[in-house]
């Protein structure tokens, strides 16, 4: 078993980096060092750009916002619930829930406070969004230094937004691309097997940006032969 890692461009989904690690690997293993590379080489080349990092709460540790503090990074990430941020929001919880009990109508509150892990070297700004389904309670929190931009911003302009630009895409990916068929014996092999199903995901890619707006964009099925 292995556990894969992407490094996606947000705006175009592309791969910039596909990563093999070994299945029994917390999910932010390597990824504060692979990052840091791209961002050197990024930054080489273009100074002044700004870099934004958007990922979920397995990527949230305390080498990430000393990274991000290290290269001026903004960035987005999930945070795992714990006891200290469940006894923060377990006010909002509690009104939220009695306000959909009473009136039978979803609501969604958001909050934002500080907060410091133990491991982490400061404190970061972070959000909660308290929310009642109808089939029970949605609670996430995150964090972001982005500026002049409120928790619902955050979240929905910005964070939620991570689903189509990098989960679908690794779906993508994996089913048309079969980049989970890592059968090989050796590591070295199955990492290659990833680069090449990985370097197909990016064919099918362009292939799709060049079709845009034509009468092929919505076909169900491509046949694609070489001779």
């Amino acid at each position: 078993m292995y556990n894969e890692l992407f490094f996606h461009d947000g705006k175009t989904g592309q791969i910039i980096l596909p990563v093999l690690r070994p299945g029994n690997s917390h999910s932010n293993k390597w990824y504060v060092s692979i990052l840091k590379r791209i961002i050197i080489k990024i930054r080489e080349s273009h100074p002044e750009m700004e870099i934004i990092i958007r990922s979920d709460s397995g990527f949230s540790c305390a080498p990430f916002y000393q990274l991000v503090d290290d290269f001026d990074l903004l960035y987005v990430t999930g945070i795992a619930s714990n006891e200290v941020l469940k006894r923060k929001v377990s006010w909002s919880k509690n009104a939220v829930k009695k306000m959909y009990l009473d009136q039978g109508e979803k609501h969604q509150h958001f909050m934002s406070f500080t907060y410091k892990a133990k491991s982490w070297h400061k404190p970061q700004q972070c959000y909660s969004k308290v929310e009642s389904t109808g089939l029970g309670m949605n609670i996430r929190h995150f964090s972001s230094n982005l500026p002049q931009k409120d928790a619902r911003e955050i979240y929905f302009d910005f964070y939620v937004k991570r689903g189509d630009s990098s989960e679908n895409r690794i779906k993508e990916v994996k089913n048309m691309c079969f980049s989970d068929r890592l059968s090989n014996h050796s590591f070295l092999a199955n990492f290659f097997r990833l680069m090449m199903s990985s370097l197909a995901y990016e064919m099918f890619l362009l292939l799709k940006q060049k079709i845009k707006k034509t009468r092929f964009e919505v076909a169900k099925k491509w046949l694609i032969s070489f001779d």
